[in-house]
């Protein structure tokens, strides 16, 4: 989610444009899921999907300085559509009765990805809040597709380290300060963070056998411990000095 210019209007107001665009966001979510009968089958699968957009949305008000999101901030939400449908599919594990259904949506939510920044760019609105909710959003949707992942091909809860190490870091970082410190950029990150979407969605797809599944998963968890540890040691040094 990338930034936009401040509104001339007061905190009051701003709020109020803020919360009319979630909310059409979560008109969009209603009418996707109505769409997609297969994903939110019953009420746990709305359940879960509306509980998290709704968090996304009270994230979104609570660090949302402005007025209107702007053009990038909606293609943003549009992922946090898309992502919450991933996630209201998890319940009942009705993704695998539709998992192709599941698999576009989330590369969906992925090719989205990727378009918010163009737009940030063209419209010169970035912002370090903006990328850091774009940011976690990536995380969420990794960690979604690990879930996916260990209920579909039963790999054990290892899997789950995929998506929950950039939990596990901001976890750490409570006890050890220095690890909280700003990250230079990096293009190696970023692929990282790509390929860990890739390989869990070709490892989800039916026509992966298990042994496949198994390895594109190991490289995922490895590239994902290298990036991560390369970070570790940076900010280690930096907090040496």
């Amino acid at each position: 989610m990338q930034s936009t210019s401040e509104t001339p209007f007061s905190p009051l107001g701003r709020r109020g444009l803020t919360a009319a665009e979630l909310a059409l966001g979560g008109v969009a979510l209603g009418l996707l899921g109505g769409l997609l009968p297969a994903l939110l089958a019953g009420s746990l699968n709305w359940g879960l999907a509306i509980l998290c957009y709704a968090t996304t949305c009270a994230l979104v008000m609570t660090y949302w300085p402005y007025g209107a999101l702007g053009w990038a901030n909606r293609v943003t939400l549009a992922r946090a559509v898309l992502v919450a449908l991933v996630a209201g599919a998890l319940a009942n594990e009705a993704f695998s009765v539709a998992i192709w259904t599941w698999l576009m949506v989330a590369v969906a939510s992925l090719m989205l990805d990727g378009i918010d920044g163009w737009v940030a760019r063209l419209t010169r609105s970035y912002s370090r809040l903006g990328a850091r909710f774009d940011m976690e959003l990536d995380a969420l949707l990794i960690l979604l597709l690990s879930t996916g992942l260990m209920l579909s091909e039963s790999l054990g809860g290892w899997v789950l380290l995929i998506g929950g190490m950039r939990y596990l870091f901001i976890a750490a970082s409570w006890g050890f300060a220095w690890l909280s410190a700003p990250l230079f950029e990096s293009l190696r990150r970023k692929a990282v963070c790509v390929w860990q979407v890739v390989a869990l969605l070709l490892a989800l797809t039916p026509l992966t056998s298990h042994l496949t599944a198994s390895l594109l998963a190991l490289s995922a968890l490895i590239t994902l411990s290298y990036s991560f540890g390369v970070d570790v040691w940076w900010l280690y040094k930096q907090q040496r000095r």
